[in-house]
């Protein structure tokens, strides 16, 4: 499984970019999976469901299934946060992993850039960061600078770094 990062400040369009870049590589044919850094607590169900009482009851991991999904949901319970490694394990195997934060993780990245959010570029401090997709200009940058609107030269971009445009 290949693993390739977007990265970005808050509000530059990681998001945005990931749900238009999905279909376009599972267009080609590619097998993806996404994982998602949350900085804030977040939940995936709410009060008053089973699963939601379980865990509130003191439960470590609770499994929710039916006929179409499934979804595992584990409590640190006071652990520390996993990393991407402790967290491999769990997901299925598919051609790419796209993994949208984890900043600070030593894995190839592309850095979402907009300087309206009027906070400086990461990339000339991270070594991982392969290039930077804006939509204008940027150039303080020592990676190459692609268009953050042309999706499907984005996913070539990532296909060709990752080594998966041989096998589309």
């Amino acid at each position: 499984m290949k693993i390739f990062g977007l990265v970005g400040w808050s509000g530059s369009g990681k998001t945005t970019l990931l749900v238009k870049l999905l279909p376009e590589l599972v267009a080609r044919g590619i097998r993806v999976s996404t994982m998602k850094h949350a900085h804030h607590t977040f939940d995936v169900d709410k009060p008053g469901k089973d699963s939601y009482e379980h865990r509130e009851a003191g439960a470590t991991e609770v499994l929710i299934t039916s006929a179409n999904r499934w979804a595992l949901m584990h409590e640190n319970r006071g652990e520390p946060e996993p990393t991407i490694e402790d967290l491999l394990p769990h997901l299925s195997s598919v051609d790419l992993l796209i993994i949208e934060g984890f900043k600070e993780h030593a894995h190839e990245k592309l850095e979402i850039f907009r300087r309206e959010t009027g906070k400086s570029l990461l990339q000339p401090g991270d070594p991982m960061i392969r290039a930077v997709a804006s939509d204008g200009p940027v150039e303080e940058a020592t990676v190459p600078v692609l268009d953050l609107n042309d999706v499907p030269a984005l996913a070539d971009y990532i296909l060709d770094i990752t080594g998966l445009s041989k096998a589309a």
